[in-house]
This record gives C-alpha cells, sequence and structure tokens, in this order.
C-alpha cells in the first residue's frame, strides 16, 4: 500500500451509528415545538400532536388509506412484540432469519410463545435466504432490512398477492429509506431512532385491514400484558391508530419526531429519502472499487443495505477496534464497529440524515486509519 499522508478535511458530521442514528442536518433542540410539554398527553394539544404524528407518518409514507398508523411502547422491539403475541398462532409460521434480530424474532415464537408449527429459513450473515420456500398459507415473519449484516430482500416479489397468511415486517431500518410495497405488507413495524434521527423508546406499528380482521376474529390462548392489547370486546381499540397511546409517550421524543418529519417534507418527501441514501450508498461503493482491502459483508449488491452498511476488511478483531478507536479520536467517526453478534467489521450508517459529503470526507481517513493500524 502507497503511504498514505494524513488527512486534513474531517466531516462536518461525524455521526455514523446504526442507532441511534444522526440528527437530521441543521438540528437544534432549540428549534422544536415543546409547546406540549407539561401538559396531559391525554389534553387536546397532547393528542393532537400524536394524531399528527401518525397522519403525517402515513402522509409521508403514501400508504393505502386503510392502513393505521399507531404510537406503541418499547421502540421497534415492543411494536413487534405485540404483533408477534396479538396475531401469531391460528397458522403455521415461517421465520426468515439472515442475521441477529431476525433470529430473536425466531427465539420469541419458539420459546416463548411456545408455538409448534414454526419453520426457521435461515441464512449466514452477507446472504438472503432463500425466499421461495415462503409458503403463501403461513404467516411469515422477516426483517425487510437486516441492519446487523447490511443484506435487504431485493424486493417483494416473493410475496404472493394471493396469500391466506399474514406478512409481518421488521423494517425499522427501511422504512423512510426504501421503497415498500405495502400492499403485500400486513404489519410493518420501525422506530424514531433509525432513519429519521429521533429519540428512542417509543414504536410505530402499521396495520393493514388484512391485519385487523385477524386481530378482531383471533383471541390469543396466552396472557396479553396491557401494553399488548389491541382489541377491546372484538374489536380494534381505534384510539391508538388516532394519538391515544397505551401508556404514557415522552411528549419532547414527540416533538423531536415532528421535526424530523417535517424536515422529510420540506424536502420533497419519500421519495427523496430515499434517493439520498441510495446516494451515500453510492459513495461507498466507489470506495469499496477502489480499494482491495475491503469489502461488502452482502455477497449480492441486489441485496446491499442503503442504511446499515456493513463492511469486512483484511484485518483482525483488534485490528478493527484500534481503527474505530482511531477514527473516534480523530473526531471523524463515533460508533462504526459492527454489530456486537455480528462479523468482525464496520457498520456505516447511510440514511437520510447523514451527508453524502460527510461520508467522502470520512472514508479518506478510514483508509488512512487501516494503514495507520495494519501496516505495523
Amino acid at each position: 500500500m502507497t503511504a498514505l499522508l494524513k488527512p486534513t478535511h474531517k466531516p462536518n458530521n461525524p455521526h455514523f451509528s446504526s442507532g441511534p442514528c444522526s440528527k437530521r442536518p441543521g438540528y437544534s433542540v432549540t428549534e422544536l415545538d415543546i409547546s406540549t410539554l407539561g401538559r396531559s398527553h391525554r389534553s387536546t394539544i397532547g393528542k393532537a400532536a400524536l394524531q399528527k404524528a401518525c397522519e403525517q407518518t402515513a402522509e409521508l409514507l403514501q400508504l393505502p388509506e386503510d392502513y393505521r398508523v399507531g404510537i406503541v411502547p418499547a421502540s421497534d422491539t415492543g411494536a413487534v412484540e405485540m404483533a408477534l403475541w396479538s396475531l401469531l398462532g391460528p397458522r403455521p409460521v415461517d421465520v426468515l432469519a439472515w442475521e441477529s434480530f431476525g433470529r430473536g424474532w425466531m427465539t420469541d415464537i419458539s420459546k416463548q410463545l411456545c408455538l409448534d408449527n414454526v419453520r426457521l429459513i435461515d441464512a449466514d450473515y452477507g446472504y438472503l435466504p432463500d425466499l421461495s420456500q415462503v409458503n403463501a398459507d403461513h404467516d411469515v415473519v422477516f426483517t425487510w432490512n437486516g441492519t446487523t449484516s447490511g443484506v435487504r430482500v431485493p424486493n417483494a416479489d416473493w410475496i404472493s398477492d394471493e396469500r391466506g397468511g399474514l406478512t409481518i415486517c421488521d423494517a425499522t431500518s427501511a422504512v423512510f429509506a426504501m421503497d415498500m410495497p405495502w400492499e403485500k405488507l400486513d404489519v410493518v413495524t420501525f422506530s424514531w431512532q433509525k432513519v429519521l434521527g429521533g429519540e428512542g423508546a417509543h414504536g410505530m406499528l402499521i396495520l393493514s385491514p388484512r391485519a385487523v380482521e385477524r386481530l378482531e376474529n383471533y383471541q390469543p390462548p396466552w396472557p396479553l400484558p396491557k401494553l399488548f392489547r389491541m382489541t377491546k370486546n372484538g374489536k380494534l381499540i381505534e384510539g391508538i391508530f388516532k394519538g391515544a397511546t397505551i401508556n404514557t409517550p415522552s411528549m419532547l421524543a414527540v416533538a423531536d419526531y415532528l421535526d424530523a418529519l417535517n424536515w422529510v417534507e420540506e424536502n420533497g418527501g419519500q421519495g427523496w429519502a430515499v434517493a439520498k441514501a441510495e446516494s451515500n450508498l453510492a459513495e461507498i461503493q466507489r470506495f469499496v472499487a477502489e480499494h482491495d482491502w475491503i469489502d461488502f459483508l452482502a455477497k449480492d449488491e441486489k441485496t446491499l443495505s442503503s442504511t446499515s452498511v456493513c463492511l469486512t476488511l483484511e484485518a483482525s478483531a483488534e485490528q478493527l477496534k484500534a481503527i474505530c478507536a482511531l477514527l473516534a479520536e480523530e473526531n471523524v467517526a463515533f460508533d462504526i464497529e459492527s454489530y456486537r453478534d455480528a462479523p468482525a467489521g464496520l457498520r456505516i450508517w447511510c440514511g437520510a440524515t447523514v451527508e453524502s459529503a460527510d461520508i467522502a470526507a470520512m472514508l479518506p481517513w478510514l483508509a488512512w486509519a487501516y494503514q495507520e493500524v495494519c501496516s505495523q
């Protein structure tokens, strides 16, 4: 490797964490509308803010008119758990897993809900499982984007329009960064702290009419905690999807989320956000093509994530830690080490709140740090 001089130009924003993710460019907490703080979330002003968060989400994502959007507790994890505990049971279940979170849902379904007719369709990190194995008469649980593997499903062609089962999709690192075929998805979950760089602790739950029908016509044989209950007397609790949250939300976090939604809307909406993530990925693709010591963990270019971009390097685990520490010390890139259960490597967030110019400024530093650590 040709000796590299230490770069001088640094990213304006060195935050490349995959969760909580970077705040939007120009973000300032002083710009938040905090008129709801200190007020009850059940007050007129509180409910209006919560309802706006649901309605603006649906509008920006261009959801079908008969889909419902609700704010639920416990981030994306809480939203997924609500769906699993409330909906699964009447049909066999196919679980797709190619990274840690998909495998986590398999554990919940098989060892906590103790369902018998469950099939795991999995693949190693870097690969997608064989999607053709999914049975359209089964419920299917899957992540749209493997946050810890950098591998996403390229499309929804494998989901049947005539399916009998429900599709339950954990899309926390995909919504607002990837095109989602809503008519193919019956339950979609995400959290504010991912693509929009919001605050944690709150999840979003999107339900299709097919999911609502299941909720209203199926009673799970196990007890449901209050935080999971979406029906009363056999009918959907519509208030959950109009701002009447199950438990008390952080109105400061709600104000933060509304700020992020307004930012997306002002800049062109969902299509703009998707294009920006793809542009950010392209910066890393060019860098990888120019250096033989770095590659994507994803083995098929068509499955490359445009948000949680996972990379492998010709370096030991100890060297990778040293590279990350050096970049953090230089205030160039924070929190880019791979997820703890994933193969050793780097993970760079490329969602819409990250600027392509900052990625372009960071990458020469990555080459320099690699040389500093691995040439010794």
